[in-house]
């Protein structure tokens, strides 16, 4: 992200524990609504989950809180300054990782990271100790001098997370940082995110819709949907309001889904059943005794099980409490 900085920094309107408050956000696109009057507050010194699918308004928020857009209405603050009155303050408290990457393909790794610290007023020895600093703590020490374009993609992204950083910024934005990663490339994301957190204690606000990510790195997350927040606490807490299990079924391609579907509605203790594909999921008070009673129920109709799976609640199952619909479902948009 390249930033332009304006004059000397003005102070922060107010001294508060949290790195990031935003209260009744909206924002519109002729008459499309992307943000709802949504808004949070992201305690200093947490990593704090932004989760939702494709089309909540996640990437809307985080343009919101760097300045790159103004809302419609409602009001943000990120490390004290108002994002609409006081932009050029909030960009030298930030760093920013957007979805894309923000290198320059034909220029090294090194000289991508002495440009961000240049943008960023840190000049001489100051500059060069941070880049190779940062070089050796995302392992990229011995491709500093070769040119981007020939860096894998999880070199590329931790490249661009080590920019975000040169200037040692209050609160770090990570706006879907691990989309494209492969498994291991991924936790060694994470595990340096958390580091970043717990060692340094920095704010990082992440977006995310990995529910996995979301659950693993967030002290505390919100769910958007649709613009609108529907549910926030820390996962465990999120998750330990759902009582009882998910029964997930897997029919086989025969099986009659309506029928099935009205069976397993019929089981006692049985609730929040949805078809998915040739899924179907129900939340059940006792995961192992229901089981012998949904299959005693499909197979009284004629639906064949291909397999069955008992589980603990997730954040899927959160999303889908507070939303009528599972994740994947909702997946099928497109990010506003």
């Amino acid at each position: 992200m390249t930033v332009h900085l304006g004059a000397a920094t003005a102070a922060p309107d107010t001294r508060s524990a949290y790195a990031i408050e935003a209260s009744d956000l909206v924002k519109t696109y002729g008459d499309v609504k992307a943000l709802d009057g949504f808004g949070f507050a992201v305690p200093a010194g947490t990593v704090f989950g932004l989760l939702g699918p494709n089309g909540a308004g996640k990437s809307t928020t985080i343009k919101i809180l760097t300045t790159l857009t103004e809302a419609t209405s409602g009001a943000a603050t990120v490390a004290g300054y108002d994002v609409r009155r006081q932009p050029d303050a909030v960009r030298r408290a930030i760093g920013v990782v957007t979805q894309r990457h923000g290198t320059d393909p034909q220029a090294t790794g090194r000289e991508n990271l002495l440009l961000a610290g240049r943008i960023h007023g840190l000049r001489g020895r100051t500059v060069k100790a941070r880049a190779d600093e940062l070089l050796g703590r995302f392992g990229l020490t011995d491709a500093a001098g070769r040119v981007v374009r020939t860096y894998s993609g999880g070199m590329q992204r931790r490249l661009d997370v080590a920019m975000g950083l040169m200037h040692r910024p209050d609160v770090l934005f990570l706006d879907e940082p691990t989309t494209g990663l492969d498994p291991e490339a991924r936790a060694e994301m994470w595990a340096e995110i958390a580091r970043m957190a717990g060692d340094e204690g920095m704010t990082v606000l992440l977006t995310t819709h990995y529910l996995e990510e979301a659950d693993h790195l967030a002290d505390h997350l919100v769910i958007v949907d649709r613009g609108r927040l529907v549910a926030e606490g820390t996962p465990e807490q999120l998750k330990s309001g759902l009582h009882g299990d998910a029964v997930v079924v897997e029919l086989a391609a025969e099986s009659d889904l309506a029928a099935a579907r009205k069976a397993i509605d019929a089981v006692a203790g049985t609730t929040e059943t949805v078809v998915e594909g040739r899924s179907l999921r129900a939340r059940v008070d006792h995961g192992a005794t229901a089981v012998p009673a949904v299959l005693t129920a499909l197979e009284s109709v004629g639906a064949p099980v291909a397999a069955i799976t008992v589980a603990r609640p997730s954040l899927d199952d959160v999303y889908l409490r507070h939303t009528g619909r599972t994740f994947a479902a909702a997946e099928e948009g497109e990010d506003r």
